[in-house]
């Protein structure tokens, strides 16, 4: 009876240049220890320059490697079909201080000339000074004792919906932009796995 042994493909990896890619950095292997160890650290792939940022391993090579070194055990596959490896470029220079300046006050223009573009839409103004009109039966131009816990509410609002406070998160679970990153990465993932594979374009030519 063939032994069998179990390969889950991850979805995605991070290396760096010139890293020799093995079976364990892009799959998880189950079955006899006798086999496991020697399958982990076969290698696949050596990341060169050429490949710039992205490199597509398919599970095919895969196999044909494992099955030429044990041809009589039996190969069973789970997951995804291709690991995307994104290669690290070399260190590069932190920022500079001018730099962070400058992207941190672009973003927090942006983002406040969105908010008050929105509360000119929905006339937030004269929302606040009727609802002072009902409570107090006065009218007034600037009712302060609603605007300004109004603009704290507004603030501490954004901090607990994006579930964090420079480094600190309130919980763990992920907040809104990390769900939206993760989605992103996970398509683009997909995406080159389908229309970057390096070894079905070589199959077909």
């Amino acid at each position: 009876m063939a032994t069998p042994v179990y390969i889950r493909m991850r979805q995605s990896i991070r290396a760096s240049t010139d890293h020799i890619v093995r079976v364990k950095d892009v799959a998880k292997v189950a079955g006899s220890s006798s086999y496991k160890q020697i399958i982990e650290n076969m290698a696949i792939y050596n990341i060169k320059d050429k490949d710039k940022n992205i490199v597509v391993i398919d599970i095919h090579p895969l196999i044909e490697l494992i099955l030429q070194r044990f041809p009589h055990i039996e190969l069973e596959i789970l997951g995804p079909n291709q690991c995307v490896v994104h290669v690290d470029e070399k260190p590069a220079k932190k920022p500079s201080l001018i730099l962070i300046s400058a992207i941190w006050l672009l973003l927090f223009i942006g983002a406040a000339m969105t908010i008050m573009n929105f509360h000119y839409d929905v006339s937030m103004e004269d929302v606040q000074q009727k609802l002072h009109f009902m409570l107090t039966g006065e009218e007034k131009e600037h009712p302060l004792w609603i605007q300004v816990p109004y603009s704290i509410g507004l603030g501490l609002g954004m901090i607990l919906f994006f579930n964090h406070w420079f480094h600190k998160k309130f919980n763990e679970e992920p907040n809104p932009m990390e769900v939206e990153v993760f989605k992103y990465q996970e398509d683009l993932d997909h995406y080159v796995a389908i229309n970057e594979n390096k070894v079905e374009q070589d199959e077909d030519h």
